[in-house]
Protein backbone atom coordinates (compact mmCIF):
# COMPACT_ATOMS: atom_id res chain seq x y z
CA UNK A 1 0.00 0.00 0.00
CA UNK A 2 1.35 3.66 -0.39
CA UNK A 3 0.37 6.78 0.78
CA UNK A 4 -1.05 8.62 -2.78
CA UNK A 5 0.26 12.35 -2.70
CA UNK A 6 0.42 12.36 1.28
CA UNK A 7 3.56 15.21 2.37
CA UNK A 8 5.76 14.85 5.08
CA UNK A 9 8.56 16.66 6.56
CA UNK A 10 11.49 15.21 8.47
CA UNK A 11 12.97 16.52 11.72
CA UNK A 12 16.54 15.51 11.62
CA UNK A 13 19.20 15.02 8.51
CA UNK A 14 21.67 12.55 9.95
CA UNK A 15 19.61 9.54 9.99
CA UNK A 16 16.89 11.45 8.87
CA UNK A 17 18.80 11.62 5.02
CA UNK A 18 20.24 8.36 5.30
CA UNK A 19 16.87 6.28 5.72
CA UNK A 20 13.87 8.34 6.43
CA UNK A 21 14.10 10.34 2.96
CA UNK A 22 14.73 7.35 1.06
CA UNK A 23 12.45 4.91 3.17
CA UNK A 24 9.00 7.35 2.62
CA UNK A 25 9.80 8.42 -0.97
CA UNK A 26 10.13 4.19 -2.09
CA UNK A 27 6.67 4.15 -0.39
CA UNK A 28 5.04 7.14 -2.28
CA UNK A 29 5.44 9.60 0.21
CA UNK A 30 6.43 13.28 -0.93
CA UNK A 31 9.35 14.62 1.52
CA UNK A 32 8.15 18.22 1.31
CA UNK A 33 10.52 19.38 3.89
CA UNK A 34 13.67 19.07 6.18
CA UNK A 35 14.47 20.48 9.87
CA UNK A 36 17.87 20.76 11.32
CA UNK A 37 18.77 23.45 13.50
CA UNK A 38 21.82 23.60 11.79
CA UNK A 39 21.60 26.06 8.55
CA UNK A 40 23.82 24.67 7.13
CA UNK A 41 22.82 21.36 7.18
CA UNK A 42 19.43 21.64 6.62
CA UNK A 43 20.10 23.53 3.57
CA UNK A 44 22.68 20.98 2.24
CA UNK A 45 19.97 17.90 2.77
CA UNK A 46 17.60 19.35 0.88
CA UNK A 47 19.89 20.56 -1.37
CA UNK A 48 21.31 16.85 -1.51
CA UNK A 49 18.09 15.13 -1.05
CA UNK A 50 16.09 17.38 -3.80
CA UNK A 51 13.83 18.64 -0.98
CA UNK A 52 11.92 21.75 -2.01
CA UNK A 53 12.30 23.00 1.62
CA UNK A 54 14.17 23.41 4.79
CA UNK A 55 13.30 24.91 8.31
CA UNK A 56 15.86 25.84 11.43
CA UNK A 57 12.79 26.20 13.87
CA UNK A 58 11.35 22.94 14.35
CA UNK A 59 7.64 24.40 15.49
CA UNK A 60 7.91 25.93 12.41
CA UNK A 61 7.71 22.48 10.08
CA UNK A 62 5.63 21.39 12.73
CA UNK A 63 3.16 23.83 12.01
CA UNK A 64 2.53 23.93 8.39
CA UNK A 65 -0.64 23.10 6.91
CA UNK A 66 0.07 20.89 3.71
CA UNK A 67 2.05 18.56 5.69
CA UNK A 68 -0.16 15.31 6.86
CA UNK A 69 3.05 13.83 8.78
CA UNK A 70 6.46 14.69 10.67
CA UNK A 71 8.30 11.58 10.89
CA UNK A 72 11.30 13.14 13.84
CA UNK A 73 14.60 11.77 13.50
CA UNK A 74 16.69 13.64 15.95
CA UNK A 75 18.59 12.96 18.54
CA UNK A 76 16.44 12.22 21.56
CA UNK A 77 16.12 15.24 24.07
CA UNK A 78 13.30 16.86 21.43
CA UNK A 79 10.99 14.19 20.80
CA UNK A 80 8.90 14.85 23.58
CA UNK A 81 7.97 18.46 22.67
CA UNK A 82 8.26 17.24 18.90
CA UNK A 83 5.92 14.80 18.92
CA UNK A 84 3.34 16.13 21.08
CA UNK A 85 3.43 19.60 19.20
CA UNK A 86 2.87 17.52 15.82
CA UNK A 87 0.66 15.42 16.90
CA UNK A 88 -1.60 18.22 18.29
CA UNK A 89 -1.24 19.97 15.25
CA UNK A 90 -3.23 17.65 13.65
CA UNK A 91 0.06 15.21 12.27
CA UNK A 92 0.54 11.70 12.04
CA UNK A 93 3.69 10.72 13.45
CA UNK A 94 7.10 8.21 13.33
CA UNK A 95 9.40 8.78 16.18
CA UNK A 96 12.68 7.65 16.20
CA UNK A 97 14.26 5.82 19.04
CA UNK A 98 15.40 5.77 21.69
CA UNK A 99 11.69 7.44 21.94
CA UNK A 100 12.07 9.89 24.91
CA UNK A 101 14.30 10.93 28.19
CA UNK A 102 11.92 8.97 30.29
CA UNK A 103 9.12 6.45 30.94
CA UNK A 104 7.59 9.84 32.21
CA UNK A 105 8.01 11.71 28.85
CA UNK A 106 7.00 8.58 27.33
CA UNK A 107 3.73 8.53 28.66
CA UNK A 108 2.72 11.88 27.96
CA UNK A 109 3.78 10.88 24.10
CA UNK A 110 1.55 7.84 24.38
CA UNK A 111 -1.35 9.86 25.94
CA UNK A 112 -1.56 12.51 23.64
CA UNK A 113 -1.55 10.17 20.51
CA UNK A 114 -4.80 8.19 21.96
CA UNK A 115 -6.30 11.71 22.67
CA UNK A 116 -5.60 13.04 19.14
CA UNK A 117 -6.28 9.89 17.52
CA UNK A 118 -3.69 10.48 15.08
CA UNK A 119 -1.84 7.07 13.62
CA UNK A 120 1.73 7.43 16.10
CA UNK A 121 4.62 4.95 15.82
CA UNK A 122 8.18 4.46 16.90
CA UNK A 123 10.69 3.14 14.35
CA UNK A 124 11.39 -0.45 15.79
CA UNK A 125 12.11 -1.05 12.36
CA UNK A 126 14.17 -3.75 13.74
CA UNK A 127 10.87 -6.37 13.93
CA UNK A 128 10.51 -6.17 10.64
CA UNK A 129 13.82 -7.60 9.71
CA UNK A 130 13.26 -11.56 8.60
CA UNK A 131 15.54 -12.99 11.49
CA UNK A 132 12.92 -10.82 14.26
CA UNK A 133 9.83 -11.96 12.28
CA UNK A 134 10.67 -15.77 11.66
CA UNK A 135 11.63 -15.88 15.38
CA UNK A 136 8.55 -14.52 16.62
CA UNK A 137 6.48 -17.16 13.96
CA UNK A 138 8.79 -20.23 14.95
CA UNK A 139 8.21 -19.40 18.78
CA UNK A 140 4.11 -18.78 18.09
CA UNK A 141 3.97 -22.01 16.29
CA UNK A 142 5.97 -23.99 19.20
CA UNK A 143 9.05 -24.64 17.97
CA UNK A 144 10.45 -23.97 21.24
CA UNK A 145 8.17 -25.19 23.49
CA UNK A 146 7.49 -23.21 26.63
CA UNK A 147 10.08 -20.25 26.72
CA UNK A 148 12.51 -20.43 29.22
CA UNK A 149 15.93 -18.19 28.53
CA UNK A 150 17.37 -16.07 26.20
CA UNK A 151 20.65 -14.74 25.80
CA UNK A 152 21.93 -12.20 24.16
CA UNK A 153 25.47 -10.75 23.16
CA UNK A 154 26.22 -7.29 20.82
CA UNK A 155 29.84 -6.28 20.36
CA UNK A 156 30.01 -3.63 17.72
CA UNK A 157 33.29 -2.57 18.87
CA UNK A 158 33.10 1.33 17.41
CA UNK A 159 35.09 2.92 20.50
CA UNK A 160 37.71 0.26 20.82
CA UNK A 161 40.82 1.32 19.70
CA UNK A 162 42.23 4.57 17.61
CA UNK A 163 41.88 7.73 18.01
CA UNK A 164 38.94 9.16 20.82
CA UNK A 165 35.86 9.49 18.40
CA UNK A 166 33.78 12.41 17.96
CA UNK A 167 32.04 13.54 21.35
CA UNK A 168 28.32 14.22 19.77
CA UNK A 169 24.93 13.97 21.74
CA UNK A 170 25.73 10.05 22.03
CA UNK A 171 27.95 11.09 24.85
CA UNK A 172 25.77 13.75 26.78
CA UNK A 173 23.70 12.49 28.72
CA UNK A 174 21.31 15.64 28.74
CA UNK A 175 20.93 14.95 24.96
CA UNK A 176 19.60 11.09 25.72
CA UNK A 177 22.79 9.38 24.59
CA UNK A 178 24.27 6.02 25.72
CA UNK A 179 24.60 2.35 24.17
CA UNK A 180 21.86 1.44 25.90
CA UNK A 181 19.22 3.83 24.64
CA UNK A 182 20.95 3.68 21.01
CA UNK A 183 20.71 0.08 20.43
CA UNK A 184 19.89 -1.59 23.46
CA UNK A 185 16.17 -0.31 23.25
CA UNK A 186 15.78 -2.15 19.43
CA UNK A 187 16.83 -5.34 21.49
CA UNK A 188 14.68 -4.44 24.41
CA UNK A 189 11.62 -3.91 21.82
CA UNK A 190 12.36 -7.41 20.12
CA UNK A 191 12.53 -9.47 23.48
CA UNK A 192 8.80 -7.77 24.03
CA UNK A 193 7.99 -8.52 20.73
CA UNK A 194 9.07 -12.71 21.14
CA UNK A 195 7.95 -12.79 24.44
CA UNK A 196 5.22 -10.13 25.56
CA UNK A 197 5.13 -7.78 28.50
CA UNK A 198 8.47 -7.33 31.28
CA UNK A 199 7.90 -7.97 35.25
CA UNK A 200 11.01 -7.11 36.27
CA UNK A 201 14.15 -5.93 35.36
CA UNK A 202 17.76 -6.12 36.77
CA UNK A 203 21.08 -4.13 35.25
CA UNK A 204 24.14 -2.31 35.24
CA UNK A 205 25.64 0.42 32.78
CA UNK A 206 29.58 0.60 32.09
CA UNK A 207 31.39 3.35 30.24
CA UNK A 208 34.91 1.32 29.53
CA UNK A 209 35.89 4.23 26.92
CA UNK A 210 34.50 7.48 27.93
CA UNK A 211 37.54 9.77 25.82
CA UNK A 212 35.90 11.69 23.19
CA UNK A 213 37.18 14.36 21.02
CA UNK A 214 35.73 18.15 20.96
CA UNK A 215 34.48 18.94 17.66
CA UNK A 216 35.71 22.25 18.14
CA UNK A 217 38.48 22.31 20.33
CA UNK A 218 40.35 19.14 19.31
CA UNK A 219 40.09 18.61 23.52
CA UNK A 220 39.97 15.12 25.11
CA UNK A 221 36.60 15.31 26.66
CA UNK A 222 34.93 12.45 28.83
CA UNK A 223 31.67 11.17 28.21
CA UNK A 224 28.92 11.10 30.19
CA UNK A 225 26.98 7.67 29.34
CA UNK A 226 27.40 4.17 29.31
CA UNK A 227 29.80 2.72 26.47
CA UNK A 228 28.42 -0.83 27.86
CA UNK A 229 25.67 -2.61 29.78
CA UNK A 230 24.23 -6.01 30.67
CA UNK A 231 20.81 -6.24 32.15
CA UNK A 232 18.40 -9.52 32.70
CA UNK A 233 14.76 -9.62 31.95
CA UNK A 234 12.25 -11.52 33.92
CA UNK A 235 8.28 -11.94 31.67
CA UNK A 236 5.14 -12.26 32.80
CA UNK A 237 5.12 -15.44 31.22
CA UNK A 238 7.28 -16.90 33.96
CA UNK A 239 10.56 -16.53 31.66
CA UNK A 240 13.58 -14.48 31.24
CA UNK A 241 16.85 -12.72 29.02
CA UNK A 242 20.20 -12.04 29.56
CA UNK A 243 22.21 -9.26 27.41
CA UNK A 244 25.46 -8.21 27.15
CA UNK A 245 26.37 -5.30 25.26
CA UNK A 246 29.29 -2.96 24.86
CA UNK A 247 30.41 -0.33 21.91
CA UNK A 248 33.92 -0.47 23.39
CA UNK A 249 35.50 -3.74 23.13
CA UNK A 250 36.56 -5.48 19.42
CA UNK A 251 33.46 -6.23 16.69
CA UNK A 252 32.39 -9.56 16.41
CA UNK A 253 28.34 -8.33 16.39
CA UNK A 254 25.31 -9.87 17.50
CA UNK A 255 24.49 -13.51 19.04
CA UNK A 256 20.59 -14.62 20.09
CA UNK A 257 19.89 -17.85 21.95
CA UNK A 258 16.92 -18.60 22.79
CA UNK A 259 15.60 -21.79 25.07
CA UNK A 260 12.44 -23.66 25.62
CA UNK A 261 11.14 -27.29 26.48
CA UNK A 262 11.33 -28.34 23.12
CA UNK A 263 13.62 -26.69 21.57
CA UNK A 264 16.54 -24.16 20.74
CA UNK A 265 17.13 -21.12 18.38
CA UNK A 266 19.98 -19.23 17.72
CA UNK A 267 20.83 -16.39 15.30
CA UNK A 268 24.13 -14.05 14.76
CA UNK A 269 24.70 -11.10 12.80
CA UNK A 270 27.84 -9.52 11.45
CA UNK A 271 26.41 -5.84 13.22
CA UNK A 272 23.98 -4.25 14.73
CA UNK A 273 21.39 -4.51 11.77
CA UNK A 274 19.79 -8.17 11.76
CA UNK A 275 20.57 -9.64 9.01
CA UNK A 276 18.16 -9.78 5.92
CA UNK A 277 18.48 -13.74 4.70
CA UNK A 278 17.74 -14.92 8.57
CA UNK A 279 20.70 -16.86 9.32
CA UNK A 280 18.63 -18.73 11.67
CA UNK A 281 19.68 -22.67 13.37
CA UNK A 282 17.62 -24.80 15.51
CA UNK A 283 17.15 -27.63 17.66
CA UNK A 284 14.42 -29.88 18.53
CA UNK A 285 13.99 -32.63 21.50
CA UNK A 286 17.99 -32.32 22.13
CA UNK A 287 19.22 -33.33 17.91
CA UNK A 288 21.89 -31.53 15.91
CA UNK A 289 21.36 -28.10 15.07
CA UNK A 290 20.01 -27.48 11.46
CA UNK A 291 19.68 -24.38 9.39
CA UNK A 292 15.72 -23.50 8.89
CA UNK A 293 14.98 -21.90 5.95
CA UNK A 294 13.46 -18.23 5.66
CA UNK A 295 10.29 -18.35 3.88
CA UNK A 296 10.18 -15.94 0.84
CA UNK A 297 7.35 -14.07 2.33
CA UNK A 298 9.60 -12.76 4.91
CA UNK A 299 12.10 -11.06 2.43
CA UNK A 300 9.06 -9.69 0.00
CA UNK A 301 12.04 -7.49 -1.91
CA UNK A 302 15.22 -5.63 -1.44
CA UNK A 303 16.83 -2.45 -1.31
CA UNK A 304 20.77 -2.27 -1.50
CA UNK A 305 20.73 1.55 -0.85
CA UNK A 306 21.25 0.86 2.22
CA UNK A 307 21.25 -2.06 4.72
CA UNK A 308 18.96 -0.62 6.87
CA UNK A 309 15.89 0.45 4.22
CA UNK A 310 14.30 -3.09 3.46
CA UNK A 311 12.63 -3.12 7.10
CA UNK A 312 12.23 0.29 7.64
CA UNK A 313 10.44 0.35 4.55
CA UNK A 314 7.93 -3.03 5.78
CA UNK A 315 7.27 -0.10 8.81
CA UNK A 316 6.25 2.62 6.83
CA UNK A 317 3.87 0.39 5.00
CA UNK A 318 2.69 -0.52 8.06
CA UNK A 319 2.41 3.41 9.01
CA UNK A 320 0.54 4.00 5.70
CA UNK A 321 -2.01 1.53 6.73
CA UNK A 322 -2.62 3.26 9.93
CA UNK A 323 -3.72 6.11 8.59
CA UNK A 324 -5.64 4.57 6.14
CA UNK A 325 -7.42 2.36 9.18
CA UNK A 326 -7.14 4.95 11.46
CA UNK A 327 -5.26 2.98 14.18
CA UNK A 328 -1.28 3.03 15.21
CA UNK A 329 -0.36 -0.28 14.29
CA UNK A 330 2.64 -1.79 16.57
CA UNK A 331 5.18 -0.66 17.26
CA UNK A 332 3.05 1.59 18.55
CA UNK A 333 3.51 4.48 21.22
CA UNK A 334 2.39 2.20 23.58
CA UNK A 335 4.97 -0.05 23.15
CA UNK A 336 7.43 2.37 22.64
CA UNK A 337 6.68 3.96 26.65
CA UNK A 338 6.51 -0.06 27.52
CA UNK A 339 10.14 -0.11 26.32
CA UNK A 340 11.25 3.25 27.82
CA UNK A 341 10.10 2.02 30.99
CA UNK A 342 12.65 -1.41 30.67
CA UNK A 343 15.54 1.60 29.91
CA UNK A 344 14.79 3.53 33.04
CA UNK A 345 14.81 0.31 35.14
CA UNK A 346 17.81 -0.64 33.86
CA UNK A 347 19.81 2.88 34.84
CA UNK A 348 17.31 2.66 37.89
CA UNK A 349 18.63 -0.59 38.86
CA UNK A 350 22.78 0.07 37.89
CA UNK A 351 22.19 3.04 40.48
CA UNK A 352 20.47 1.28 43.15
CA UNK A 353 21.69 -2.31 42.64
CA UNK A 354 18.55 -3.38 42.92
CA UNK A 355 16.08 -5.27 41.11
CA UNK A 356 13.19 -3.44 39.89
CA UNK A 357 9.76 -4.50 39.69
CA UNK A 358 7.68 -2.85 36.68
CA UNK A 359 3.95 -1.96 36.52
Amino acid sequence: MTSGNRRIGILGVGFGSAVHIPGFRSEGWDVAAVYSRNEERARSAAGENDVADFHTDAMELISRNDLDAVAIATPPAPHHDFAIAALRAGKHVLCEKPFALSATQAAEMRDVAAETGRTAMVAHEFRHTPQREQIKELIADGYIGEFKLASLELFMGQNAGGPPPPMSWAGSRADGGGFLGALGSHFIDGLRYWFGDVESVSGRLDTIRPDRTDTESAAVVQAETDDSFSFTLTFKNGGAATMTASAAVPSRGARISVMGTEGVLYAEQAGPNPAEDGGILGSQGGGALEAIETPARLMPFSDDRDPRLMAFRLLVRDFNRGIEEGTSPEPNFVDAWRCQQVLDAVRESSDSGQTITLD
